[in-house]
């Protein structure tokens, strides 16, 4: 019998490369000789370099750059094994986690350390530089980070913006100059892995859904949309490029359109960039079984989210894939039309606070039961 284990993150719990261990633990225990494969996914967010770097091997490159309040701060990327493509998570340098909840502040929070990371990846002259973007705490329209790519932005007297740009300076720009990028950054070719499909601004766009999530009271969310129209304006204007309603370019913020503008990048779904590099199709083909799993499955999930994205490629291989989550919300059943073949809460009527304090033994005991009871359906 062979499973393979490709769950995405745990959100506050555990990361992939933790939850692929834990269902492997309960596969192991109901079936001793099975062939178990793990192979831990992301989708652009927090931990996604982690997974790639266990699963398709590599090394981090540790870096200086800024927090999203510009505090000198390092954070790491990855080489990956191969081709020697580069991998930046934003969520090392500007990840809403890495912000306490009392600290949060939106408008003050620049995306600057993503460009410093960027720039530092491109130093390992690689053909190509994914930025995975989820879990951002910014809503800069990307205009931090494209400082730091050698964009140049000024203001209503013509006046160089020096300081690193922050949510709640775009209103102030007035003009953009994006003559002095980088070389090293035109060189390279530059894929935004995206867990989100959102547009820039209007009612899907990047400020009146996320913003809140980062902080944002309703006055800021308005004034925030308005600064993203603004700011797509000047690029549509001085660049010739209109990223305004283009699918991803919400996501971090705007982050997603702005290395579109900025840099030059493609934006894709991050779980397919991630399946990609790992070799998933390959790796699924012969399995008898596909467990992933992440936090929450529920609508949103249906929309680019790591466990679909799994199953839509197991299935294809005619590989059941089974879900184990932290809990189901409101739509998880639209998963089952989706590919996924079931979906088990491994936390049922427990808090959540318990419920995320025992994800692993769950997780484990979740995988257990399954896989016997998978045993004994293919017996029958």
């Amino acid at each position: 019998m062979k499973v393979i284990c490709a769950p995405d993150s745990f959100k506050e719990s555990l990361s992939a490369v933790e939850a692929a261990h834990a269902m492997a633990v309960g596969v192991r225990r109901a079936a001793p000789d099975a062939d178990i494969d793990k192979c831990p996914v992301g989708d652009g967010g927090e931990g996604t370099l982690e997974s790639l770097l266990e699963s398709v091997g590599g090394q981090y490159v540790t870096a200086q750059c800024s927090n999203v309040f510009g505090q000198p701060i390092e954070a790491r990327f990855g080489v990956l094994e191969g081709d020697g493509t580069a991998f930046v998570e934003s969520a090392a340098t500007i990840g809403l986690a890495t912000i306490p909840p009392g600290e949060r502040d939106v408008m003050r929070s620049s995306s600057y350390g993503v460009g410093q990371l960027i720039m530092s990846a491109a130093d390992h002259s690689p053909g190509t530089i994914i930025v995975g973007i989820g879990g951002s705490a910014t809503n800069d329209c990307g205009c931090g980070m494209a400082q730091a790519l050698g964009i140049r932005f000024y203001d209503a007297a013509d006046k160089l913006v020096s300081e690193p740009i922050s949510a709640g300076m775009l209103r102030k720009i007035s003009r953009i100059d994006a003559s002095h990028r980088r070389d090293r950054i035109a060189a390279a070719t530059i894929v935004v892995a995206a867990d989100v499909k959102n547009p820039l601004t209007g009612a899907d766009g990047a400020a009146r859904v996320f913003a809140p999530q980062k902080g944002a009271s309703k006055q800021q969310v308005a004034e925030l949309d308005d600064s993203l129209r603004h700011i797509a304006g000047l690029i549509r204007r001085d660049l010739g490029i209109d990223i305004e309603l283009v699918a991803g370019a919400g996501a971090a913020g705007g982050l997603g359109g702005a290395l579109l503008a900025f840099a030059g990048a493609e934006i894709a779904s991050g779980i397919e960039i991630v399946l990609n590099a790992v070799n998933f199709e390959t790796r699924v083909r012969n399995a008898d079984l596909c467990l992933t799993g992440e936090g929450c499955l529920d609508a949103q999930s249906l929309s680019g989210k790591a466990c679909l994205g799994v199953a839509a490629r197991s299935s294809a291989q005619g590989v059941p894939t089974i879900a184990l989550v932290g809990r189901a919300g409101a739509g998880a059943d639209q998963a089952l039309d989706a590919g996924i073949s079931n979906y088990i809460a491994i936390g049922e009527g427990l808090s959540i606070e318990e419920s995320i304090r025992m994800a692993a033994p769950l997780l484990a005991d979740a995988a257990d039961k399954l896989t016997r009871e998978f045993l004994i359906n293919a017996q029958r």
